[in-house]
């Protein structure tokens, strides 16, 4: 449970309220028994979701959801290509996009810079040629840096890339807009969120739970050891 501060925001909330959320813009302050959170960053729980689940989305899903709707502003039927799907993010973007009536292009960054091998589109295979160099191809995401996925921007006609990650623009190129952001956490897009989760729209992406008492090898584990895939979430003793 976390205590909170009573500010304007707050009085949409009552005492004994299930929320979620963030704590405050930098993200600090979460990792505790008890936490203050600003009221206009969190929202009532997800009834579907249980207490777990619930910390483990909020981030990550308003992540998703900007980068598809705030930054690259998709319409049904577009395509989309979006390189990371595996990562926590990713599989959100994957389901929000499906929601969205998107065509979703799933992809590992390395699987297709392989596959390209700086070859010319017209040496590329023909379903290379088509997953990379589509007309439809309106919206492309990144959660890996702009130098990673140079080679792949290359073949892309026209859209918007947008990145969560890496605030280094692109060389100048006349078919591809970029857009990098900041997750902005706040109680109406959780709040969004939340009646996705609760239409089964969305479903909750759960790594590794460890004890509180863990908490460094959480952060070793987000650092590059092993863990199961899915968002890690730290559990505060019930008693």
């Amino acid at each position: 449970m976390w205590s909170r501060k009573l500010d304007q925001a707050s009085a949409q909330f009552i005492k004994g309220d299930e929320v979620y959320g963030v704590t405050n813009p930098g993200f600090v302050g979460a990792q505790a028994e008890y936490a203050v959170a600003s009221a206009t960053m969190i929202a009532r729980k997800p009834l579907r979701l249980s207490h777990l689940e619930a910390a483990s989305a909020p981030a990550v899903t308003v992540t998703a959801w900007q980068m598809l709707h705030d930054y690259g502003h998709v319409q049904a039927r577009q395509t989309v290509l979006i390189l990371g799907a595996a990562g926590n993010v990713g599989a959100y973007a994957v389901q929000l996009a499906a929601n969205a009536g998107l065509h979703v292009l799933r992809s590992w960054v390395q699987k297709i810079l392989n596959m390209c091998g700086g070859l010319e589109p017209k040496r590329l295979s023909t379903t290379m040629t088509e997953t990379l160099n589509l007309p439809c191809l309106q919206w492309m995401w990144s959660l890996i840096r702009w130098a990673e996925i140079r080679e792949i921007v290359r073949f892309i006609v026209g859209g918007i890339l947008v990145s969560a990650v890496s605030p280094t623009p692109l060389p100048s190129n006349s078919n591809v807009r970029t857009a990098f952001f900041y997750v902005e956490v706040t109680t109406d897009r959780l709040n969004t969120i939340t009646k996705l989760f609760d239409s089964k729209k969305l479903l909750p992406q759960v790594g590794t739970v460890l004890p509180i008492s863990q908490v460094r090898t959480a952060h070793e584990m987000l650092a590059g050891k092993p863990h199961r895939r899915g968002k890690i979430v730290l559990q505060v003793p019930t008693s």
